[in-house]
């Protein structure tokens, strides 16, 4: 089994905490962007409401950048535990070029389409 090139996985932990820095980072804006739009429960009905969309499009948004974080710091460990790059269906090493572009993948393209599969299967 092929393993994951120094320089690769360089690169790719370079990346893993680039992108983890600017999750960071964005938590924090929508954050103080929320705490600042606080001014309790003044303007009419249309106005709470518009408000209180707004607040239910930034948890959201907050739950994605959450589990993406979870994601980095899952291959960070992996990269110190020596297992990443390692498809987690299939056991084989994921190709490089998936790693470049997404390199807190657990999954090679073959593993994730059959793991794709085996859901919509289980789907019904």
């Amino acid at each position: 089994m092929a393993q994951v090139t120094k320089a690769l996985l360089e690169k790719c932990k370079r990346s893993l905490l680039e992108a983890k820095t600017e999750i960071l980072n964005r938590v924090r804006d929508v954050r103080k962007d929320l705490g600042s739009s606080e001014d309790g429960k003044s303007g009419d009905e249309g106005d709470q409401t518009t408000k209180a969309l707004a607040e239910s499009e930034v948890l959201t948004l907050n739950e994605r950048l959450r589990s993406q974080l979870v994601e980095i710091e899952m291959a960070l460990v992996r990269i110190d535990q020596g297992t990443y790059g390692i498809c987690e269906e299939t056991e084989e090493p994921i190709e490089a070029d998936r790693l470049l572009a997404i390199p807190w993948t657990r999954l090679s393209i073959e593993g994730a389409e059959m793991r794709e599969s085996m859901n919509r299967r289980y789907a019904r």
